[in-house]
């Protein structure tokens, strides 16, 4: 049997959790108006989402207002919705998707992302030189494949 699900990301994402921990503070409205804040940890970011992770039971909200704040883009505010949830025991697992983020943090996402993802492709084709030094995912990168002569 074959798996016929179609990929519905517009952007390369970068996977944040294997690299390091970062805090997110998700600010949402419940359906009676009232402002709530939970902690989650960022999974992975792309130009048009995240995927987050809470032990704190996460909603399906409309809106929801976020701060992320990584060494390789700085801080950036964004907007978005809940496009899912998924629990797993205690654990919770949701996707945003942005509704409204500027187009240069959505430029600066997206490079990071990219820059992962050659990073990948040459680790995969085991050319010899990995890292190359305008790698914009050198702050977030652990990989033992990693230069650190490059970016001192």
């Amino acid at each position: 049997m074959q798996d016929k699900r179609v990929e519905k990301r517009r952007h390369a994402r970068v996977p944040v959790l294997n690299n390091i921990v970062e805090p997110i503070n998700l600010c949402y409205k419940t359906e009676e108006g009232k402002e709530q804040n939970i902690l989650a940890v960022l999974a992975d970011l792309s130009a048009s989402g995240m995927r987050l992770i809470s032990f704190l039971e996460a909603p399906f909200s409309k809106n929801v207002a976020i701060t992320i704040d990584l060494p390789a883009i700085g801080k950036v505010d964004v907007k978005g919705k809940t496009s899912w949830v998924k629990q797993k025991n205690a654990i919770f697992t949701l996707g945003i998707e942005f509704t409204e983020i500027s187009q240069a943090d959505a430029a600066k996402i997206n490079a990071l992302a990219e820059d992962f993802a050659d990073c990948d492709t040459r680790i995969l084709l085991k050319l010899p030189e990995v890292c190359v030094s305008t790698c914009k995912a050198a702050p977030l990168c652990n990989k033992i494949q990693k230069d650190m002569t490059l970016f001192k």
